[in-house]
Order: structure tokens, then C-alpha cells, then sequence
């Protein structure tokens, strides 16, 4: 018996490494978005404590940006419903790499179920 793997299993292994990887770094993608969306939904509930005439910073680039209340409040939210829209096609997108996943995992084991013999 020999014990080489055919072209056609090592195409399939490779394939199933790189979902794996894309679903990887899906996963980072998706942890730093929902970080971040966090983040901006708890700066929006402590800018809500705030009187209207309070005075708020915003970060621009490396500058310290003086800003009002409403201004600060509209572009957090803006954040937040963007970081929602990107999680939405993150979350997405994983779904279509697990099927993919499954799909060259049930391949894979069907070639070398048909090796075997």
C-alpha cells in the first residue's frame, strides 16, 4: 500500500486549511467590531448622564477635538449603527464559511473513505 496522498486529497486539505484560516480571521474581525460597538455604546450612555452644556472631547486622528453634546451623541450613534451593519455581514459571511467548511470536511472524508478501499 502506499501511503503518498493523491493530488486530489492534498487540493481538498489545502482548501480546508484555508477556510479554516478565512474563518479565523472572521472571527477576529467579528470580536473587535462587537469591542468596539461596545465601547461606543457605553461612551453614548455616559454622554446621555451629561448636561447639554457640558463640555466633551472627541478624539480626531491625534487631536483632542472640542465638540458639543448633540454632535458627540450623533456620531457615536452613527458609529454604532455602522459597527452593526459590518457585524451583520461579518456574521454573514461566517455562516457562508461554515457550510463551505462543512462541505470540503464531508469531500474530504468521502475521498478518503473511497482511498481507504
Amino acid at each position: 500500500m502506499s501511503t503518498q496522498i493523491p493530488p486530489q486529497i492534498q487540493n481538498q486539505l489545502a482548501q480546508l486549511q484555508q477556510v479554516q484560516q478565512q474563518a479565523q480571521s472572521l472571527a477576529m474581525q467579528k470580536a473587535q467590531m462587537e469591542s468596539l460597538q461596545n465601547e461606543s455604546q457605553m461612551a453614548l450612555e455616559e454622554l446621555g448622564k451629561l448636561t447639554d452644556d457640558a463640555i466633551i472631547y472627541r478624539t480626531v486622528g491625534e487631536l483632542q477635538v472640542r465638540t458639543g453634546k448633540e454632535e458627540a451623541i450623533a456620531k457615536l450613534t452613527e458609529k454604532v449603527e455602522t459597527l452593526s451593519l459590518r457585524l451583520q455581514s461579518v456574521s454573514r459571511q461566517e455562516e457562508r464559511i461554515s457550510k463551505r467548511f462543512t462541505q470540503l470536511q464531508e469531500q474530504l472524508e468521502q475521498a478518503m473513505g473511497k482511498q481507504a478501499q
